[in-house]
């Protein structure tokens, strides 16, 4: 199957388990969405959700998110993964939202990008599902479906997005994004997964992949990568022996 056959039989697949996916983090406009999705970096969405509503009651505008302290901020959000320094990039991205956007958020990749603690996949979320701007954010649970379903190589982050942008239409592109990582929480995990049972990867996978993942009990997408450091130590392994008995080299 080709990889456009696979792309266009996967949507269809998930545009019928999730045809509205809801967006998981609370928000009501850019900025607090903003604000939530760099909250949740090494943070479950749940958690985010439980941190808002307080921080949000404080300040859920630039100018009054710039007018609270950092030590303010953490005490809203502490219980957050890197809470420290996510209060500091709040409290600057905020300040710069006044100072150099009149308190606006941009809807623009470059100046989005430029904000304390944004980095590309934050500034894509906030594009496709604040602005309606095609993008394709693509976090841990996107970029392991798509080297399972051999639509990437899982080499990088960067190339998972350009491959999944040139095999799906651009209008799908935001509930798609969602839809995955949904599918990937609900049903595809990183781990302990049987690929062959699985509705997408049993037919999208290829055996290669799910031979791999089941030496590795089911990395996600550095599994091959496991299954290599692996392999690798076994022939360390068996060079370190032969040198220590060189007896055993010889033939008989």
């Amino acid at each position: 199957m080709k990889r456009a056959e696979k792309a266009a039989r996967i949507l269809e697949m998930l545009d019928g388990r999730y045809p509205k996916p809801p967006i998981p983090l609370s928000h009501t406009d850019p900025f607090t969405l903003l604000v939530a999705v760099a909250l949740s970096a090494q943070t479950t969405d749940e958690r985010v959700n439980l941190v808002t509503p307080g921080l949000f009651g404080k300040a859920d505008t630039p100018a009054a998110m710039a007018k609270l302290s950092v030590d303010e901020i953490l005490a809203e959000i502490r219980s957050c993964g890197l809470a420290p320094g996510k209060a500091k990039n709040i409290k600057a991205l905020s300040e710069i939202l006044v100072r150099e956007h009149g308190g606006i958020v941009p809807a623009d990749m470059d100046a989005l990008e430029a904000l304390p603690g944004v980095g590309h996949k934050t500034a894509s979320v906030v594009l496709i599902q604040a602005f309606g701007t095609p993008a394709f954010p693509v976090d841990t649970h996107i970029h392991r479906l798509a080297a399972r379903w051999g639509l990437s190589d899982g080499k990088s982050v960067e190339k998972t997005e350009r491959d999944l942008k040139a095999v799906f239409p651009r209008e799908a592109w935001a509930r798609l994004h969602l839809a995955m990582i949904y599918f990937g929480r609900e049903v595809c995990p990183a781990r302990a997964h049987d690929l062959e049972t699985c509705p997408i990867c049993g037919w999208a996978s290829s055996k290669k992949r799910i031979v791999e993942e089941r030496r590795a009990g089911g990395g996600g997408p550095r599994s091959r990568e496991t299954v290599a450091h692996k392999s690798t130590r076994k022939r360390v392994a068996k060079k370190a022996a032969r040198r220590k008995n060189p007896a055993s080299r010889r033939k008989p």
